[in-house]
């Protein structure tokens, strides 16, 4: 499943890089450690990166299972935009938070899309006995 561990590292990257940009906002801002809040700008940065903790936390072990049950090229490609949902989230919530919506959808909707064919799989495995 090379294609599912390529998504899935591309993933953890981009989590990371938006911890990066979250740090790089706290020094451009001048928010000091420990604080999350203070200055707007910076604000936005953080709750991209939470946001992305958020739906991480469903989106990896729903890719991994989902993949089990179907085609890990397929589950794989659903993945991908996932990923293209988070940049385009990350660059709209940013930039105008109101205009954050394709982005949103875009990483919601693989999620979930994820998340069902992991629980089907696992019904008609568990069926099939």
């Amino acid at each position: 499943m090379p294609w599912i561990d390529l998504v899935t590292f591309l993933a953890l990257a981009q989590y990371l890089v938006f911890g990066a940009l979250v740090g790089r906002a706290r020094g451009q801002y001048g928010v000091k450690a420990p604080a999350t809040t203070g200055n707007e700008l910076f604000e936005r940065h953080y709750r991209v990166q939470m946001n992305t903790l958020e739906l991480l936390v469903v989106f990896v072990p729903s890719l991994w299972m989902a993949a089990r049950y179907w085609s890990p090229v397929a589950m794989a490609a659903i993945g991908a935009v996932y990923l293209v949902g988070r940049v385009i989230y990350q660059r709209a919530y940013t930039r105008a938070p109101a205009q954050r919506a394709l982005g949103f959808m875009l990483s919601i909707g693989p999620v979930s899309v994820l998340l069902v064919a992991a629980f089907a799989g696992a019904v008609r495995a568990a069926l099939a006995g």
